[in-house]
């Protein structure tokens, strides 16, 4: 399994691209540019074009969209962990409220990533949703930067494992992208093996999968309310690529980590 697909990393990014990558942290109100606007920065006209096309989203009704599907959102009724079991497992204060930070920056932008993208999408592939509405209000981005997402070659061999095997719970394809969020995760072993299993029953009967499809179709509905906003401008060369790229991204790490993500942050104590 691929570790991710070809990116301009931001520490490479010169020109242009750079100056996107600014305006994506500063509009998204986060420290990190996501995977899916990297791999677009390789593809020539594709980055520049994907994001003017639907910043205005962001800046407008994509807020309310997005806290939609994360109050929506279909997740499984199941335990969490308590206090206890987590100073039992090493994870004090500290580490808790930088757990919480990475998991709050992850739904965020998830639920965000996921009604835009799906807009762009049915803006060119047309489908039948079902009916939804967006929140009234929306929060502030969280006001916290995270630390440094470590590659998985930096990772101890059986923390990789452990984030591959959590990389393949509610996918319904093989996964050929690493989620990010686990890979942050890594820094906290321990709490990625409760995390590991919290989740291995719910893999087990299928629920995961059927959270991840549940909120593929939810990120969809709200995608299709707001394409009617979007104004492109003429597409690039790399139009194919892009949409595919989206679409992978859209309908499985984004939608997958979504509905996730939700689930891991209400399983973790404030």
């Amino acid at each position: 399994m691929a570790e991710s697909v070809p990116s301009v990393l931001e520490s490479e990014a010169k020109g242009e691209i750079a100056d996107i990558y600014a305006d994506i942290r500063k509009v998204l109100g986060t420290s990190v540019v996501n995977l899916i606007w990297r791999n677009l920065a390789t593809m020539p006209g594709a980055l520049e074009w994907a994001w003017s096309t639907v910043r205005p989203l962001y800046l407008g009704d994509a807020p309310l969209h997005a806290e939609a599907v994360r109050r929506t959102i279909a997740l499984p009724d199941w335990p969490g962990f308590s206090t206890e079991t987590l100073l039992a497992a090493g994870v004090d204060e500290g580490e808790r409220l930088l757990i919480r930070g990475v998991l709050d920056s992850y739904q965020h932008t998830n639920a965000l990533a996921l009604v835009v993208l799906s807009a762009l999408l049915v803006h060119y592939e047309p489908r039948q949703v079902t009916a939804v509405t967006a929140a009234a209000t929306a929060p502030q981005p969280p006001a916290i930067r995270i630390p440094e997402l470590p590659p998985m070659d930096a990772l101890d061999p059986e923390v990789a494992a452990l984030v591959g095997e959590l990389n393949s719970f509610g996918e319904d394809a093989e996964p050929q992208l690493i989620a990010s969020m686990y890979r942050h995760l890594g820094y906290w072993p321990a709490y990625l093996a409760l995390v590991r299993t919290m989740l291995a029953p719910l893999q087990h009967q299928g629920r995961l999968n059927a959270l991840t499809l549940s909120t593929r179709a939810l990120g969809y509905a709200h995608g299709a309310l707001l394409a009617a906003q979007l104004k492109p401008a003429v597409p690039p060369a790399t139009l194919k690529g892009a949409l595919t790229s989206c679409r992978l991204f859209v309908e499985h790490p984004i939608a997958r980590m979504t509905g996730l993500c939700a689930l891991i942050r209400r399983a973790t104590p404030d």
